[in-house]
């Protein structure tokens, strides 16, 4: 008899694991609103929850550090007039979130790096277009500035945010409601899944659907998609039967599945957060409480399970920390926002080693907060992969860079030729609005200054009194 060998791979023994109840969020109200997406987004400075708030549609933001119990005053961002359905951070400035809402608009916001005393209610820009519900958000991976959005009116429209205008339109490639839209690796085609049980391969440029399959799934349930770094399609769905499921496709065969594997029963829709990385996909279901971890290879069968976290409390939503967002020292892989009914709870993915140094093979350079491109340069019909950066010495996140919106400027200024410009000269450039957000900083601690002043005074006063009447 054959001995069965044992696949060899660093990710086999991946474990999870909640940080102490000192790390996590507590007493947040999160959003009860029926819509499938994650609620949630997070980067290496902030993380962001859509709340439920009275009177329009807000989302939360906390420094990451801001650990612990959330002051049930602490300001918002409220500029919606109906609830908001997804958030997403853009990639090339961590201090910009784009929201979408109910009331058909999309709302790009400079987020300081400091806590703000009120209310945040007036966004940068204010992306107009879509005729019902914005659903679905999401930053273009290597050009600055591209921002997807997709409504409830079928439409996938495209926006320069640092213009405020809409570069293309795509409004007769689906007939029915958007489930979802993921980027390839250089921003050169999409994915769609679509109520029509159609998923689509679109480039954008050309107004063009150049691969399609029709139910991947067969169930009626909703679908998901995410390309992997190869250009393959990962997918979850529900079979005839409603059980869950997930498939490996070739966008040039579309026949044939690389590979399908059935799942459970259970009725919430799986949302996979893929990492390029190491080539990981984790499902995590609305309503869940675990999270399963599958590795994708060219070895049959494709998609190899690794493991599952569980926990007792089902999840209302979940974010994903982008790779440079990561503890390096300790191992870390993945680490995900999970979202409770009143708190929220980061969860380590860790990949166990005995060395402390610096693991090579755990971290090849990843996405860096540089764009590739600009906006003009992509639309013309230029690609580009995105701009990796080391790990080596951990991720220092940038200052905050003001996004301003004009009919030319883009997120900040660039040469267009020349050499890169060094730290120095982008300190110059940004000293402007550094130099403004300190004076606001100033004027908000003074403002809190004499607020307690008066305080102090008026107690003193009291205790004035009390000693008078007591004599």
């Amino acid at each position: 008899m054959s001995r069965r060998v044992v696949r060899q791979s660093k990710f086999r023994h991946v474990f999870g694991q909640p940080v102490k109840a000192d790390q996590m969020y507590e007493d947040i109200r999160v959003s009860k609103v029926t819509w499938d997406s994650s609620f949630c987004a997070v980067n290496p400075k902030f993380v962001a929850i859509i709340v439920e708030s009275g009177g329009g549609g807000a989302f939360m933001v906390l420094p990451l550090a801001k650990t612990g119990r959330v002051d049930k005053n602490i300001p918002l961002v409220t500029g919606h007039t109906a609830p908001v359905l997804d958030i997403d951070w853009c990639p090339h400035n961590d201090n910009v979130i784009a929201s979408a809402s109910e009331d058909t608009t999309v709302m790009v916001w400079q987020i300081p790096d400091y806590l703000p005393m009120r209310n945040l209610t007036e966004p940068v820009v204010t992306l107009e277009g879509h005729s019902k519900r914005v659903g679905i958000l999401t930053w273009h991976p290597t050009a600055r500035n591209i921002l997807l959005s997709a409504g409830g009116d079928n439409v996938i429209i495209l926006w320069n945010v640092g213009t405020g205008e809409a570069l293309l339109t795509l409004d007769d490639l689906h007939t029915d409601l958007i489930y979802n839209v993921c980027w390839n690796h250089n921003g050169s085609l999409f994915v769609t899944t679509c109520k029509d049980k159609h998923l689509r391969i679109i480039d954008p440029r050309q107004h063009l659907v150049v691969a399609e399959r029709f139910a991947p799934h067969e169930g009626m349930r909703p679908m998901r998609a995410v390309f992997t770094r190869d250009g393959l399609v990962f997918t979850t769905g529900f079979t005839r039967m409603s059980q869950r499921e997930l498939g490996l496709w070739d966008p040039k065969n579309f026949e044939e599945p690389i590979a399908l594997q059935e799942m459970d029963t259970s009725n919430g829709v799986l949302l996979p957060f893929y990492d390029p990385d190491s080539s990981i996909v984790y499902l995590c279901g609305k309503g869940d409480s675990s999270i399963r971890y599958f590795e994708i290879t060219d070895e049959a069968p494709y998609v190899h399970y690794l493991s599952t976290y569980s926990s007792k409390e089902p999840q209302r939503g979940m974010g994903f920390m982008p790779k440079r967002g990561l503890d390096v020292s300790k191992c870390e892989i993945a680490r995900f926002f999970k979202l409770h009914e009143r708190k929220c709870e980061p969860i380590v993915m860790t990949v166990p080693r005995k060395s402390d140094l610096f693991q090579d093979d755990l971290y090849p350079d990843t996405p860096g907060p540089e764009p590739a491109l600009e906006a003009d340069e992509w639309l013309s019909g230029k690609d580009a992969e995105p701009i990796l950066v080391s790990l080596r010495d951990g991720y220092v996140p940038v200052k905050n860079r003001e996004l301003k919106v004009t009919k030319k400027n883009i997120l900040d200024s660039r040469p267009p030729t020349g050499p890169r410009r060094s730290q120095s000269t982008c300190d110059t450039n940004f000293s402007r609005s550094a130099l403004e957000e300190l004076l606001e900083e100033i004027r908000s601690l003074r403002q809190t200054v004499q607020a307690h002043e008066k305080r102090i005074s008026d107690l003193e006063n009291k205790l004035c009194q009390f000693t008078n009447g007591t004599d």
